[in-house]
């Protein structure tokens, strides 16, 4: 943290990081949410990681039903929600159990001591007030009467008292943007926005975020007053966006980009459905949404979609993409453009549906049953969700395949300021359609042929009920060039090694070394641990330690260069959040001596476990 500037009312700090905890129903994430975009709009870079529940219908004040958010604010460039928060909000005893242990030595504790209750303490494993203890001697702690004071404040509003009660989150929002000079109209605005025609819920919200902004100065908080002054980025019009939306206009760009229709099938599942959510508001853009009964029916649908000229789309979470394996290997037969999204989650089965994991790698790669090559393409940012759902359709239509497109629940939920690209300035991506006869038989006579490829191998895309471009649907296996049904081996054999031969055919961007170019160490990492590697090798070079950094988006293929690139390093570090799934691809396919580096906790990497794994392997443990 930086001193004082001079002649400041305010200290000045160069980053911080604040989480808020309670239980699920106490807004946390709203409150998270608006001190976020207050920051945005101040200008700050940020960086947020939504913790929910472990347990989605847990009793209140209990552990598992401890609901966390955790925002990043800063004045430079930054890649993560952080290591360690600065500052915790506890709203309740479970909170401050369960999130004590994540505060920095020193952090401030803001707790509302209205819920430390015998009962409270009990539910959450308490055997004595840790308010009353030792248990907080090494923080600062700021005991605040939430509670009461919010339903002091809007005792005169005609609001019911429990309904006055669940304002309490506005009032910690109002004393966050006190104490960190957070601007209040944009919170006060969204209420009025969010709320209207509930005058009373409206009026509620406002006055409690009013008094718990006034709490700040009238309790003398002002030793604990900072703050983080906007950061120098790019000019331009900026939003503050989460992976989910992110993708979800990448899909519409890619839409307008291509000239067609967007059609998404999709079944409800955590952490994608808000993905369907965003899509169903954007109907003026050519974009339709279905809501299917189960994960089949919506690729089956997404797949019609795309035979019929669409741009077919499905979304779901890991378990969802299992289901769907049989109709993603019928796109490979017949080789129609189509995108799946997958937003990994924890575990198998049902796992960890609000923890993050990128676990479904191999399964993107091999799950299929047959000989069954597809594109894999992975996001590394909230925002380059979005620059990778153009990717995957412009992959999709250029080569006529199935892609698949990996995301997280991390990148899922959490944001980061995104500069608002100008869309004359996307490349288009050209579609054409098979308007005629492209053959001539034996016989002398024009014909269609359906698997008559072209420079990229890709077949004709016939819109049905074209004139006279009648040809065969369905998954057995074809001829080559006329799509005929055919049962001949040496013909399978063949569009077997087609079909592989397509997908590595796809021109993908070099793999580019970031860093130290002639360091001994590599770190090399795809999807959502590009953030905390990047932070990490930073910080390891700020040190005047040399380590460089790769980091894959496309995995099949792979980088045309990646095998050179791999030469050059004598040991080689793979951060996963898995067991070890890139390690096993780069061991294949480049007989090089990786090494894992496996976090499957439901949690993100930090950029502090990187670093010290760093030091550990270049033998400085400091």
């Amino acid at each position: 943290m930086t001193e004082t500037t001079a002649g400041s009312l305010v200290p000045e700090v160069d980053r911080l990081v604040i989480r808020f905890a309670g239980d699920s129903g106490d807004g946390m994430q709203l409150a998270g949410e608006r001190f976020t975009t207050a920051s945005a709009l101040f200008g700050n870079d940020l960086s947020t990681l939504p913790e929910y529940p472990a347990e989605i219908r847990a009793p209140a004040g209990t552990l598992a039903g401890v609901s966390a958010f955790q925002v990043h604010i800063s004045d430079h460039d930054i890649f993560t929600p952080g290591d360690a928060p600065h500052v915790l909000v506890a709203m309740n005893p479970a909170a401050l159990k369960a999130e004590l242990g994540t505060l920095i030595d020193g952090g401030t504790v803001i707790v509302n001591i209205d819920t430390f209750v015998e009962r409270n303490l009990v539910k959450a494993g308490y055997e004595h007030d840790p308010l009353e203890g030792d248990d907080l001697a090494a923080y600062r702690v700021i005991r605040v009467p939430m509670t009461s004071l919010t339903k002091e404040a809007c005792k005169d509003l005609g609001v019911k008292t429990r309904d006055a009660e669940r304002s309490k989150n506005f009032f910690a929002l109002g004393l966050l943007s006190w104490m960190y000079s957070r601007p209040v109209e944009p919170t006060l605005e969204w209420i009025d926005a969010k709320f209207k025609g509930r005058d009373l819920i409206i009026a509620a919200n406002r006055t409690a975020f009013n008094a718990g902004h006034a709490f700040g100065e009238t309790a003398e908080l002002s030793d604990h007053q900072v703050i983080v002054r906007p950061a120098k980025m790019p000019a331009g019009t900026y939003t503050n966006i989460n992976g989910n939306t992110a993708l979800a206009w990448g899909l519409v760009a890619a839409g307008h980009l291509s000239g067609l229709p967007i059609f998404l099938g999709s079944y409800p599942i955590t952490p994608a459905s808000d993905i369907l959510h965003e899509l169903s508001k954007h109907k003026q853009f050519n974009v339709v949404t279905f809501q299917a009964e189960d994960e089949i029916a919506a690729i089956g649908s997404a797949l019609g979609a795309a035979y019929g000229g669409h741009l077919g789309v499905t979304t779901t979470s890991g378990p969802g993409l299992a289901l769907k394996g049989e109709t993603m290997g019928l796109a490979i037969s017949l080789e129609l453009p189509l995108i799946i999204v997958n937003i990994q989650r924890g575990g198998p089965s049902t796992g960890l549906p609000t923890k993050t994991e990128a676990a479904d790698l191999l399964m993107a790669m091999y799950g299929r049953h047959g000989e069954s090559p597809m594109p894999v393409i992975a996001a590394r940012t909230p925002a380059d969700c979005f620059d990778q759902a153009i990717e995957a359709a412009r992959i999709a239509i250029k080569y006529r395949t199935p892609v698949i497109l990996l995301s997280d629940g991390y990148l899922a939920n959490s944001s980061e300021p995104w500069l608002l690209p100008n869309v004359e300035d996307l490349e288009p991506i050209p579609v054409e359609f098979a308007s005629g006869f492209n053959k001539v038989d034996e016989k002398g006579e024009e014909v269609f042929w359906p698997y008559l490829r072209d420079e990229n191998m890709a077949r004709p895309w016939a819109v049905p009920g074209t004139p006279d471009l009648m040809h065969r649907i369905g998954g057995l296996e074809k001829e080559d060039g006329s799509g005929n049904v055919s049962y001949d081996g040496a013909n399978h054999a063949h569009m077997m090694a087609l079909r592989a031969e397509r997908i590595a055919r796809i021109q993908v961007p070099d793999a580019e070394v970031s860093g130290d170019a002639d360091a001994d160490l590599l770190l090399i990492g795809w999807g959502s641990t590009w953030g905390a590697i990047a932070a990490a090798v930073r910080r390891v070079r700020r040190s005047g330690r040399k380590v460089a950094h790769v980091h894959l988006t496309h995995l099949n293929p792979m980088p045309a260069n990646l095998g050179e690139v791999l030469s050059g390093f004598s040991r080689i570090l793979v951060p996963e959040m898995n067991l070890g799934q890139l390690v096993r691809l780069l061991r294949d396919e480049f007989l090089v001596d990786a090494q894992p580096v496996a976090k499957v906790t439901g949690q993100p990497f930090t950029p502090a476990e990187l670093q010290q794994v760093i030091l550990s392997e270049l033998g400085d443990d400091t």
